[in-house]
């Protein structure tokens, strides 16, 4: 039976990967850092770095102390730490932001609040040693 059988190539294992869901609840408080190559949402508090190889999503009750690295993010919640997104930052009118924020392009609706610089429309890469490196993208 095809069904039972656990010969999966590495090509099926990533497509598979890249549907994790992870959710830290609200209530629920974590000191360290975390790294996900999936999706991740945080609606509870985070004490430490946060890197996300996919989407992360900060709802309104979320809070993170740290800097954050992802391919794209929606702020909702309250972040005290530095932001890296590599394609597109959405502040939602309930966000709160304190630190620099280094994105390709950026959402801020009504209400949003952002203390820090902004640096936008750069190539944001993150080498194998966690260093975050940027450049700006060149005009066409």
């Amino acid at each position: 039976m095809a069904m039972f059988n656990n010969n999966t190539t590495k090509s099926e294992k990533a497509v598979q990967s890249q549907g994790i869901l992870n959710i830290i609840g609200q209530g629920t408080r974590i000191t360290g850092d975390l790294v996900s190559n999936g999706d991740f949402r945080v609606d509870g508090a985070i004490e430490g770095h946060v890197k996300v190889g996919q989407r992360l999503v900060i709802g309104g009750t979320g809070k993170i102390l740290g800097n954050i690295e992802a391919d794209s993010a929606t702020v909702a919640g309250h972040i005290k730490g530095n932001i890296t997104v590599k394609n597109i930052l959405e502040l939602k009118p309930s966000a709160k932001i304190d630190g620099d924020i280094v994105t390709n392009k950026m959402v801020i609706e009504s209400g949003a609040q952002f203390n820090g610089r902004c640096t936008m429309n750069v190539a944001v890469s993150v080498p194998a040693g966690g260093a975050v490196a940027s450049a700006p993208v060149a005009s066409k």
